[in-house]
């Protein structure tokens, strides 16, 4: 069986967000969703992650039994003022730390209120990919990263999947998807 099969789904919040879509993705494997704004990516990514407001309004989706999922959003934590240092978060989530770029090593003793924003993006979203999931779902990973971030971010994907995690990644870059998705699924808005 797929970690997760999606037929003839879409999702919304109030209505329909998107028209229908399908894909099978199997472990080890990088969907791309791609579409423009308002496409109902996003929404889609909270249905599958099962998150509360977000809904079905026709078709279905099958996961995989105790599919243990990830799940990265846009929106960074706010962190003003919380004592809470890298090498805490990474913790916190099951995170390991081996891997990560040396820059980013150096910064694990530091609270994230203290880091620049790319730093601390970084970071979030390295809890949320070594943390311990079947499938992860990425919108827009490389929102804010620097060049350095963005540059290492298609290899850190890839080495994941590698490991038989699935990924399901939202990015208006193409050349991240292109370097490392093994499919993608185009969404259009629903224009009811």
């Amino acid at each position: 069986m797929s970690l997760l099969e999606a037929g003839q789904l879409v999702a919304g919040w109030r209505q329909p967000a998107h028209r229908p879509v399908s894909f099978r993705l199997a472990r080890g494997e990088i969907l791309a969703l791609a579409g423009p704004n308002g496409a109902g990516k996003s929404t889609l990514l909270a249905v599958l992650a099962g998150s509360g407001g977000a809904r079905i309004f026709s078709g279905a989706i099958r996961r995989a039994p105790d599919l243990r999922i990830g799940w990265q959003t846009q929106h960074l934590p706010p962190v003003a003022g919380l004592p809470l240092s890298g090498a805490e978060l990474l913790a916190l989530t099951g995170a390991s730390p081996q891997g990560l770029p040396a820059y980013l090593a150096g910064c694990l003793r530091r609270r994230l209120d203290k880091l620049s924003g790319g730093q601390r993006q970084y970071l979030v979203l390295w809890s949320i990919l070594q943390a311990p999931a079947d499938l992860l779902l990425l919108d827009e990973p490389g929102n804010h990263l620097d060049k350095a971030g963005l540059a290492g971010l298609p290899s850190v994907l890839r080495a994941r999947a590698g490991q038989g995690t699935g990924i399901v990644l939202v990015s208006h870059d193409a050349e991240l998807a292109r370097a490392c998705c093994d499919c993608l699924v185009r969404m259009e808005p629903c224009n009811d």
